[in-house]
């Protein structure tokens, strides 16, 4: 009997402790501060714009990617053609008075040349590849280091591609970001006169930021590339002209204000 009403004691116990809290759980308060959370974070009221800022600059910085290819029966050959070509390019440019931090191996490999016949296949040969990456400072001399370097590499010379960019973008994207807010501020102002409310304070606000690489190769300089396409080399005796023209830094942002009614 004792045993009987001890179990009835603790059943009430359990009952009194969970019922208020599943009332709880499924009040409308609860509800609806959980809703007022959702809402808060998806940002779903008020007005949402872009804005965007452009600032055009000329160009501080060129990075070209160049070095030596050679192709030889053996490895031994084709390794040792290949570094000869290279300290020749490597003297090149430290005659141009390009910095050696300013100098980076960014590729090599060595692969074999296969002939296919049916198959089956055999081996023709290998070839060596020393690629770096250059930064020159001194735009009015592009030009003049990679003819220099075009010359000291010969026929085993290979560029992938001449960018232009400006080294420290920062203050520049500061007064990109300066118009961005701006123009997103006028087109909130004006949608909120349209729709007969006031337009509140910004309540998020994000960005992204972009500065196009234009470059222009070979002796014609009407012919423009922007992006990382190959570049090929200049293979008459004629100079290359190099023209870092103008590059654009332009910052987008997208601001939500609240709507005052």
């Amino acid at each position: 009997m004792k045993k009987k009403w001890l179990f009835v004691i603790t059943l009430g116990l359990v009952l009194v402790v969970v019922i208020p809290a599943l009332m709880g759980c499924g009040s409308p308060a609860a509800a609806q501060s959980a809703t007022s959370q959702i809402v808060v974070s998806q940002q779903t009221t008020g007005f949402w714009v872009n804005g965007k800022g452009e600032i055009t600059v000329t160009p501080n910085l060129a990075t070209v990617s160049l070095g030596v290819e050679s192709t030889e029966t053996n490895v031994a050959d084709a390794q040792s053609k290949a570094s000869d070509g290279m300290k020749k390019v490597m003297q090149s440019l430290a005659d141009s008075g390009i910095n050696q931090k300013d100098i980076q191996t960014g590729a090599f490999y060595i692969y074999q040349r296969l002939d296919w016949n049916s198959d089956t296949s055999s081996i023709t040969g290998y070839t060596v590849t020393n690629m770096l990456t250059v930064k020159i400072r001194e735009m009015n001399k592009v030009g003049d280091i990679i003819n220099s370097v075009i010359a000291a590499g010969g026929d085993l010379i290979r560029m992938n591609n001449l960018t232009f960019s400006v080294e420290d973008p920062s203050a520049i994207y500061q007064q990109a970001r300066e118009k961005a807010v701006a123009n997103a501020k006028d087109k909130a102002q004006q949608y909120a006169q349209l729709m007969g409310v006031k337009l509140g304070s910004p309540t998020y606000v994000s960005e992204s930021t972009q500065q196009s690489n234009p470059y222009y190769y070979g002796n014609n300089v009407g012919n423009y590339y922007s992006g990382n396409m190959p570049v090929p080399v200049v293979s008459d005796s004629s100079d290359s002209t190099i023209s870092p023209g103008q590059n654009k830094l332009s910052l987008s942002i997208t601001v939500a204000y609240e709507m005052i009614k």
